[in-house]
């Protein structure tokens, strides 16, 4: 088994898709109409294998939207090669809240989504190295 998709709060389809899609450079799965507004639509990191769910918030869920973490950074995501994508990101106008630090399990630094929830972006430390 794997963990396949989380379902992710958005206030909009589209402007989600772009700042997975255009700002962290994530591939769009699947963008399925569904009727009566609503869309499935699964976007992923290229190459990888768990899925967001973009899910449009309705009624009192509209109030979560970038706080499904009630303010502790959310998700992490896990990089062969931070300082390439540190820089990518950084270029595309992604907002990161620290500077790069190392930790003993990893180089990582807090960013943030479109909504303002934080994520790790993290380059985990090798073993034995």
């Amino acid at each position: 088994m794997h963990l396949a998709q989380l379902s992710y709060l958005v206030r909009d389809y589209d402007e989600a898709i772009a700042f997975f899609v255009g700002k962290l450079g994530f591939e769009l799965v699947e963008d399925t109409d569904m009727g009566g507004g609503k869309r499935w639509v699964v976007v992923r990191p290229a190459g990888g294998q768990t899925g967001l769910l973009l899910a449009k918030a309705t009624g009192d869920q509209a109030d979560m939207v970038g706080k499904q973490a009630g303010g502790r950074v959310f998700l992490f995501l896990e990089t062969d090669d931070f300082d390439r994508d540190h820089r990518r990101m950084i270029a595309a106008g992604v907002r990161f809240r620290e500077a790069p630090r190392r930790e003993p399990y990893g180089t990582v630094a807090v960013f943030e989504d479109l909504y303002g929830m934080g994520w790790d972006l993290i380059q985990p430390a090798r073993a034995g190295g």
